[in-house]
């Protein structure tokens, strides 16, 4: 925004909350596409690349089908293989990990691939081992767990904000890489993601948040706090990264400035960090409906249902 009038910088601000909304209103479109959409979207006839520095929404939406359709031969690799497979997200606030975190699982069986996003610590949970609340969610045998957030959150926001001391950010730097490794050692698989983004998009995206009813609610007294100490989580950010980045789980990073990208990469990433096959399927056959002449329905008064409103 530098060298903008405050005008234009008013304009530009309205012009990202409208192709944030509207980004927000093709989440939803995302879930309506059906089978035969579906393919034409995905048909090889298509232009496989973008001709513009922005994606098109047919592109982008072409390209995030065709991904997910590959996370659900991912998903029955891992059930089938009984693979065990931990993902972690970690960024600045608004980097966008819980976007792409929401397009991994839009087409994810829940029941396989779960979500783990935890609460600050309530007072018992301080008193135990750090890693222990987040041991309990691990996977058992063909599940995958993503992190949002994870104990990452000690080398990070509780470091920078003084919720914990030195000694107790040092401990864990000691221990965590020994953590790791016993996690991949039990045979998890165990994949960490940074996403990256500048301090102007963060600045851009806080006041979208802001300025977007529908979004002010992600905007917490924490995040405002981390723009006036930006610096000080780039510093523990980079000793974090140099510090906690082993052989047996590499830091991956995302760059993050464009969503739609970001999301495209990273999953396309994690596809890579797996190697899977299809597991073959029988198609299943739908049994006859069975019908009994002795039974009647029963009839449901009126006053039971919900107005039609719409």
């Amino acid at each position: 925004m530098t060298g903008e009038t405050p005008k234009d910088q008013v304009s530009s601000l309205h012009d990202r909350i409208r192709a944030d909304m509207i980004d927000g209103i093709d989440e939803e479109l995302e879930m309506e596409f059906d089978d035969a959409r579906l393919d034409a979207l995905i048909s090889p006839d298509q232009d496989t690349e973008p001709t513009t520095h922005d994606l098109s929404r047919h592109f982008y939406f072409r390209e995030l089908l065709r991904l997910q359709r590959e996370l659900v031969k991912l998903q029955d690799w891992v059930q089938h293989k009984k693979l065990k497979v931990v993902v972690i997200f970690e960024g600045r606030d608004s980097a966008g990990k819980g976007g792409v975190i929401k397009r991994i699982t839009q087409r994810l069986n829940p029941r396989v691939c779960r979500v783990v996003a935890l609460p600050a610590p309530n007072d018992r949970e301080r008193t135990q081992w750090y890693f222990q609340r987040y041991v309990t969610h691990l996977p058992a045998a063909g599940e995958i767990v993503l992190f949002d957030r994870s104990w990452y959150n000690r080398a990070g926001v509780e470091r920078v904000m003084g919720f914990c001391t030195e000694e107790q950010c040092e401990d864990f730097f000691h221990t965590v890489p020994e953590f790791e490794k016993m996690i991949v050692s039990s045979g998890i698989i165990l994949i960490k993601y940074w996403f990256s983004i500048s301090d102007e998009e963060q600045q851009a995206r806080f006041l979208m948040r802001i300025h977007d009813p529908l979004k002010q609610w992600k905007l917490s007294p924490m995040d405002l706090q981390s723009r006036t100490r930006w610096e000080d989580y780039t510093k523990a950010k980079e000793d974090m990264l140099r510090r906690t980045n082993i052989p047996e789980s590499p830091w991956w990073i995302v760059d993050a400035d464009d969503k739609k990208r970001a999301r495209l990469n990273c999953i396309h990433h994690l596809l890579g960090q797996i190697p899977y096959e299809e597991v073959p399927h029988d198609m299943p056959s739908l049994p006859e409906r069975v019908r009994h002449p002795d039974y009647a329905r029963e009839e449901i008064p009126d006053v039971r249902y919900i107005p039609v409103v719409y």
